[in-house]
């Protein structure tokens, strides 16, 4: 039976507290009511905006309606549920043409139609020379729900082009959810040319509610707290031991795969639930990946688990150095890290001569400082490559 479009999230958030999978958190609660009133707007726009016979011709009235709905920005520290609630609000809304992206992606998507339109305008093949237009109305057809995570702008080549576009994407009733580690207002911190940039900021605030998850708890750190985050040795125990915990971390939901965008290649993520992605040893050491594509990993997701780590050695090599590339980047950026490993930090690699030795005993001090409470306790930290 289908739920009220008014309590849809409400229903799927108690059933969460009734599993015992989540608690209880009056702030959470609040950001629940305020995307179950906007799945309430929007389920009552799409609705008058059916209504009129004419079709195209009111077109423009109709993204005047759409434009005068108001979205969301949730923002806060990690492990205070926004992802969690993303991830609901995208199942129960009633909008068909939506979209869930981290913003990051976003803007790469953004940049390559840029480039298209402009390659176009040379070929003599469209008309104008200012590809924002275009791309906003391309962006605009197919999407009506825009769903960001992790909203943070560090790219002066994003910070001035965002007004335009969300100038022209709002206007044409585009709608935005998002969620950011950093209030509105500190977008773009000591950016290069930041004044140029405080008009979106105050576009986008009049735009979407702003709500602070200032949840006392960090239910991240919370399902980690007392659970080894570094499983050896390998087997079915250490598996289940992964499954277990990934499932606890994740609220049980349902993961996907996805793909991530780094200079033109494509990072392949096979397993990603409530902000966190699950790999193999294999899927990022046995693969052409490097410093680049790791710091791509660690701006989207906050946690990483990590199956089946082997013990290494000079035969080796370039897996070796591939995973000591990897553990610098997230202990760089303060990523949470889960390990099923064939031996202990020290233990991972044999060989006493080469650079990958001496470079491993830094691996391994980062795995087992990674493994403490004081580094799970931390905030992500902000590392740019």
């Amino acid at each position: 039976m289908e739920l009220p479009v008014n309590r849809a999230l409400s229903a799927r958030y108690d059933a969460l507290i009734a599993s015992g999978e989540i608690k209880e958190d009056p702030v959470q609660r609040e950001a629940v009511r305020q995307l179950d009133l906007l799945n309430t707007r929007l389920a009552e726009t799409r609705l008058a905006s059916k209504k009129s016979s004419l079709g195209w011709l009111f077109a423009s009235k109709k993204n005047q309606l759409w434009a005068s709905v108001q979205g969301l920005y949730m923002w806060g520290g990690v492990g205070r549920g926004k992802t969690m609630l993303m991830d609901l609000f995208y199942e129960v809304t009633v909008i068909r043409r939506k979209r869930r992206v981290h913003f990051h992606e976003f803007m790469t998507d953004v940049h390559e139609r840029i480039h298209a339109h402009r390659q176009a305008h040379k070929r003599g093949e469209v008309k104008g020379d200012d590809p924002i237009p275009p791309v906003a109305k391309q962006i605009a057809e197919e999407t009506r729900l825009l769903l960001f995570d992790e909203f943070s702008v560090t790219d002066i080549a994003d910070a001035m082009i965002l007004g335009r576009l969300f100038t022209q994407l709002f206007e044409r009733g585009v709608i935005v959810v998002a969620t950011s580690n950093v209030e509105p207002s500190l977008l773009y911190k000591d950016g290069l040319n930041r004044q140029l940039f405080l008009p979106f900021i105050k576009l986008l605030t009049s735009k979407v509610e702003v709500l602070h998850l200032d949840s006392p708890t960090d239910y991240r750190l919370e399902k980690l707290a007392g659970a080894p985050v570094y499983i050896t040795p390998l087997g079915e125990s250490a598996d289940a031991h992964m499954d277990e915990l990934f499932a606890r971390l994740t609220h049980g939901m349902t993961p996907h795969s996805e793909e991530l965008e780094n200079k033109g290649r494509k990072i392949a993520v096979p397993c990603v639930a409530a902000g966190a992605a699950r790999f193999t040893f294999d899927d990022l050491c046995m693969q052409p990946l490097g410093a680049s594509d790791y710091l791509r990993i660690a701006h989207a997701f906050g946690t990483v688990f990590l199956d089946n780590v082997p013990v290494l050695s000079k035969a080796r090599r370039n897996e070796a150095k591939r995973f000591i590339n990897l553990i610098d980047t997230l202990y760089d950026n303060g990523i949470k890290l889960v390990v099923s490993a064939e031996a202990e930090p020290q233990d991972l690699y044999v060989g006493e001569d080469g650079t990958e030795a001496f470079e491993f005993d830094r691996t391994a001090s980062r795995l087992i400082e990674m493994r403490s409470e004081t580094y799970l306790a931390g905030e992500r930290r902000k590392v740019h490559a």
